[in-house]
């Protein structure tokens, strides 16, 4: 029995630096870009030492390197849902797995799960609420998916991308439509952003979408003087995201 023990701890022990040989060569084919020589050698690793979280990471970010943004084959959603499952099976070991976290709620954006991409984000908030990033992120898919309803409903009445829904002829019945399909998205990304932008002042980003969302919701409101109110409030980030440009632009570039 004892010598049974010792020749299983030896096993175990000869895996287990294997694992580690083959995520140290999978590193090395990730940093230069040989993603599917990285992956076979990230799996061969976690298929030596399942524990190993470092080499689940890598293997995750690999495979979600093979994923095309917004392209909704077999192919692409299989990738993405392959690196999905590292991810989470990370989580299982470590729950507060803050790049787990953010890395499926990115993969979910990328294949156009916004629902779930949102509760990942969210997730990542409860981890870190003081991280500007995800604060954006979900604004980012609240803006997202304000934007077809209203194109649609535009598209309807004739209006130009740049007139309001309730110019000249008062298309009340298409505001109350809008209003109605997307307040919920427009209220909650606006709160975001300027969470966002409490965190980090200069977020131009943040400012930029901001400013988009001022404009849906300028189409979701029948008041003359509010639409107007919104109206300068986007002006007046748009003014702003130059001006934080222009300041980034003038100050010296780092010295290494």
């Amino acid at each position: 029995m004892i010598a049974l023990g010792l020749l299983l701890l030896a096993t175990t022990g000869c895996s287990k630096l294997r694992a580690r040989d083959q995520l140290n060569k999978g590193v090395q084919s990730y940093k230069n870009a040989k993603y599917e020589e990285a992956i076979n050698h990230f799996q061969s690793a976690v298929s030596l030492d399942p524990g190993l979280v470092n080499a689940r990471l890598y293997l995750a970010t690999a495979l979600a390197q093979q994923v095309i943004q917004g392209v909704e084959t077999p192919e692409n959603i299989q990738s993405a849902e392959q690196a999905i499952d590292q991810y989470k099976q990370v989580l299982e070991r470590d729950p507060k797995n803050i790049n787990s976290v953010k890395g499926i709620a990115y993969l979910y954006l990328q294949i156009k799960k916004f629902d779930d991409a949102k509760t990942f984000y969210r997730k990542a908030l409860e981890i870190d609420p003081n991280d500007p990033e995800p604060y954006y992120s979900v604004a980012v898919i609240d803006w997202t998916q304000s934007y077809q309803p209203r194109m649609e409903e535009r598209s309807k009445v004739g209006l130009k991308p740049d007139e309001w829904i309730m110019k000249e002829k008062g298309n009340k019945k298409v505001c109350e439509m809008l209003r109605e399909k997307n307040s919920g998205f427009i209220q909650d990304g606006i709160t975001m952003l300027q969470k966002a932008l409490e965190l980090r002042p200069d977020y131009d980003d943040a400012m930029a979408y901001l400013n988009l969302l001022y404009r849906r919701k300028a189409d979701t409101v029948e008041s003359a003087d509010e639409r107007a109110v919104l109206q300068k409030q986007a002006d007046e980030l748009v003014d702003k995201v130059k001006e934080v440009k222009q300041r980034r632009a003038s100050q010296p570039a780092p010295t290494t």
